[in-house]
């Protein structure tokens, strides 16, 4: 009998939201808790008339060939022995890290250099990784000088993802200038915070 399965993690699933099949395919549909901090989301699966709530870990509901809902008996052990495959190939939540540069620089700060093998280590930890770097100046010096500076920063940091063996394709690389400041500040000042690269990844 075929059987297709429907996972939703909390990392994807906000709030309440509603699947209605329209076949009558048997699909076992599954709340997995977010990998990063065990919270648990909430589906819910409708089938004519009928509808089940699915809010607790691991809480699961199967649809049958007759086209009728049935509550199915699974912990978290058997989820994961049964569907280890299907659950390693989910997205990763979704994360975000800010280095900081030296002022007038693409060479990063003492701190942000001792961060790099925390950041790198949950970079790996991730099969396919999309990433987006995004650099930042402060309002020091013009707007193409800091379009420029800003730029060198995310493709410094994108040579240094590639070298740890992540695709190029993967990663995506950019430039704000001094146009979204951390911190507001006048033209002129020198702000640390500002002089920064974002590493989103999803």
């Amino acid at each position: 009998m075929r059987l297709s399965l429907v996972v939703f993690t909390a990392a994807l699933v906000a709030g309440c939201s509603c699947f209605q099949p329209r076949q009558v395919t048997p699909a076992l549909f599954i709340v997995i808790p977010s990998a990063a901090d065990g919270h648990v989301g909430a589906i819910v699966v409708h089938r004519g008339a009928e509808s089940r709530v699915i809010d607790t870990a691991y809480g699961s509901q199967r649809l049958r060939s007759d086209g009728t809902l049935e509550r199915a008996t699974l912990d978290e052990r058997d989820v994961r022995s049964r569907f280890a495959d299907l659950i390693a190939a989910l997205p990763g939540t979704p994360a975000s890290f800010t280095l900081y540069f030296l002022e007038g620089s693409d060479e990063l700060t003492t701190q942000s250099r001792t961060e790099l093998d925390n950041i790198f280590a949950e970079l790996k930890r991730r099969p396919l990784p999309d990433i987006v770097v995004i650099g930042h100046s402060d309002t020091v010096g013009g707007d193409a000088y800091n379009d420029q500076l800003s730029l060198a920063r995310a493709r410094r940091m994108r040579e240094m993802l590639i070298g740890l063996g992540i695709p190029a394709e993967r990663i995506e690389a950019a430039g704000r200038g001094k146009r979204e400041l951390l911190v507001p500040t006048e033209d002129n000042v020198p702000e640390p915070r500002n002089r920064r690269v974002e590493i989103n990844v999803r």
